[in-house]
């Protein structure tokens, strides 16, 4: 049997409060950046390091000979190459690998590797771990909506949701780092700093797990979207990997146009992406001017709206098939108003894309208010009458902080929100 850990176990638990939390007095000090008490407790990222930040990590999946090795840290070609060198033959790599991915078997132990060779069993357990992730807790929402905390070698925890729809579509949201970069206003995965990168094998194992613990009841896994924690591209490496990872045929067999890679606009992550990737790409957008994205999605200072989106226009020219998916946080009284309508048909005047407006979830701590149901219809309307692809898409898990931006656990220590424009401080 496996470790008892990774047994399915649910529970509901009242939604957190969305009130602002009190910071002891004496906490306060340790909110000035660069405070070493404060990185003592965790390595968050503040907005005047950020761009210095935005270094890849270290390729993963490679392997010293000797050495223990990660097996959904590796895509085939470099599985096969191991196999080989341990003795053993291509087909039984491909046996392995199905073992991994397909064969409804998704094995994250060894005992779960019963169909392979005995000899091949016992080089595995002597060389090699299936399992990246430890299923910590599973959470219910009321409208069905799970959301999985995993636990990671080195006790960090990261949070997946499963989001099943009435129309036999369930889409697993998967996480690409412990917190964020970011800082973006209005998300509270941002509110922790980066703490690190994930390994290719932690972002697949979430949707390897999502397949084991869910397909007797929501029926197929459909859709994979990169838009849990983290900035996916600032993990460019290891996203690029386990994405292809999961759209492999003789793996996990999503369809590249069912995986969505999001990002919050870091212009050659992008091109790399799309020179890379055959999976879609999804842009954060959330403003039609560069003082509100400035303020409230602290990379446009180095990406500027002109900048992203004169890159996406291009690159996409290259690309005829192609298109990118908008997502637009929609912010009472800070970029939901007729003239940010109007610009937003300007700003993407050319480019093949889609648009997702999404109501604003609130968190703790949060100063932005939701966009009234009735002005997000009446945003929507607008653009559609200029001949735009608008959806709207619906909150799911917000009674369990499951939904878009009320992933993670800040804890004590929260990166302070950056300042308010005089303008709008009067709509928060």
């Amino acid at each position: 049997m496996c470790p008892a850990s990774d047994k399915r176990v649910q529970r509901k638990i009242p939604p957190r409060n969305h009130t602002k939390p009190t910071i002891p007095m004496a906490a306060l000090p340790l909110l000035r950046w660069g405070a070493s008490s404060l990185h003592a407790h965790f390595s968050p990222t503040p907005p005047r390091r950020l761009f210095s930040a935005l270094r890849q990590p270290p390729a993963a999946g490679r392997y010293e000979p000797g050495s223990r090795v990660m097996l959904k840290g590796m895509d085939y070609p470099e599985l096969e190459k191991w196999v080989q060198s341990q003795g053993f033959r291509p087909g039984q790599a491909m046996m392995l690998w199905k073992c991994l991915y397909g064969n409804n078997v998704w094995a994250h132990c060894h005992d779960e590797l019963a169909g392979l060779n005995k000899d091949l069993r016992k080089m595995i357990s002597d060389h090699a771990d299936l399992k990246a992730l430890t299923v910590k807790d599973i959470i219910t929402a009321s409208d069905g909506t799970r959301k999985i905390l995993f636990s990671l070698e080195d006790a960090s925890v990261i949070e997946t949701v499963v989001i099943p729809s009435a129309r036999g579509r369930t889409t697993v949201c998967v996480s690409s780092q412990v917190g964020c970069a970011m800082n973006c206003q209005f998300c509270f995965t941002g509110r922790m700093g980066l703490r690190k990168h994930l390994s290719t094998a932690e972002i697949v194992e979430q949707a390897v797990f999502a397949r084991k613990l869910f397909s007797d009841e929501f029926g197929s896994i459909t859709n994979v979207v990169f838009m849990g924690m983290g900035e996916p591209l600032h993990n460019v490496d290891n996203v690029i990997k386990a994405s292809s990872i999961m759209v492999d045929e003789q793996g996990l067999q999503f369809s590249p146009r069912k995986v969505t890679v999001s990002t919050s606009g870091l212009v050659p992550e992008i091109k790399r992406f799309l020179n890379e990737s055959n999976c879609d790409l999804a842009v954060s957008l959330n403003a039609t001017t560069d003082e509100v994205r400035n303020w409230i999605m602290p990379i446009n200072r180095r990406y500027n709206l002109s900048t992203l989106l004169g890159t996406l226009r291009e690159e996409l020219r290259l690309r005829p098939k192609s298109i990118v998916l908008f997502e637009y946080v929609m912010l009472a009284g800070v970029n939901d108003s007729t003239d940010d309508a109007k610009r937003l048909m300007e700003l993407v005047h050319g480019i093949p894309c889609k648009i997702n407006l999404i109501s604003f979830n609130p968190h703790s701590g949060s100063q932005f208010k939701p966009t009234p149901d009735e002005s997000i219809i009446e945003f929507r309307n607008m653009l559609i009458q200029s001949g735009l692809t608008v959806m709207v898409r619906l909150s799911r898990g917000d009674d369990q902080m499951a939904a878009c931006g009320q992933l993670g656990a800040p804890g004590d220590y929260q990166l302070p929100l950056l300042r308010v424009p005089e303008k709008f401080q009067v709509a928060l």
